[in-house]
């Protein structure tokens, strides 16, 4: 990797016609008066970096789950999966990774696997930081089978801000840990639910990157990890 590919990342396709509608926006304005026009082209570079899409390197040892999504940790608690997906009343530890808007907002693969569901739920934005998010909140969801024959499952939602969803994987598709699922704009959360009895290497309040943090290790006996802030 060159010094220039660190520096200029890939946007994504779907931020395109964002970036247009904020620039043409800004010129009206600076045409009406400097001052907005200059706060036009700050807005027009932040949309420009919300739909950054960098490339990410990925663990690909067998076993491993990595983020699903840039952000922080926000909860990690037994939770029954989304009831669309049809994996039963037994709660499984869910990690709650939360997106503000500076974080990249593509979501990726958390493992080897097939797409066994995939399934939209349309409902309400409260914040998406807020628990009850998970069952109230519009999201898509995906069940998927990993090769071992167990099975995880991964949601996106949509929180106050974001008001749209984007995925591209269907049932039945094949694949591949860090490959780009979808992306939510502008704002959001990702949950992960884990199989029964495997616990998270990953502490609330740590920050995740999408495709490469590793959220748990499946061939792992470790017991869940704690931490502390340290200044």
């Amino acid at each position: 990797m060159s010094a220039i590919d660190t520096v200029v990342v890939p946007i994504h396709r779907a931020g395109w016609p964002f970036i247009a509608a904020f620039a043409v926006v800004s010129l009206i304005l600076g045409l009406l008066w400097v001052p907005l026009g200059w706060a036009g082209l700050v807005l027009t570079l932040w949309c420009v970096y919300f739909f950054r899409d960098p490339d990410r390197v990925t663990p690909t040892r067998p076993g491993l789950l990595v983020s699903p999504a840039d952000g922080r940790v926000t909860m990690i608690v037994p939770a029954v999966p989304p009831k669309e997906l049809g994996m039963g009343d037994k709660p499984l530890t869910r990690i709650s990774v939360f997106l503000n808007v500076f974080n990249v907002h593509v979501n990726r693969v958390p493992a080897d696997g097939t797409i066994v569901a995939a399934e939209y739920h349309k409902g309400t934005f409260v914040n998406a930081a807020l628990d009850k998010a998970s069952d109230e909140n519009e999201r898509m969801a995906f069940r998927q089978r990993l090769p071992d024959g167990r099975e995880i499952a991964y949601v996106q939602i949509a929180g106050l801000v974001a008001r749209r969803i984007l995925w591209w994987v269907k049932a039945g598709q094949d694949v591949k840990a860090g490959e780009r699922f979808g992306l939510i704009r502008f704002g959001s959360r990702t949950d992960i639910y884990l199989p029964d009895g495997v616990a998270p290497l990953v502490c609330v309040g740590q920050n995740a990157i999408g495709g490469e943090t590793v959220l748990a290790d499946l061939n792992s006996h470790e017991a869940q990890r704690v931490g502390d802030v340290r200044r």
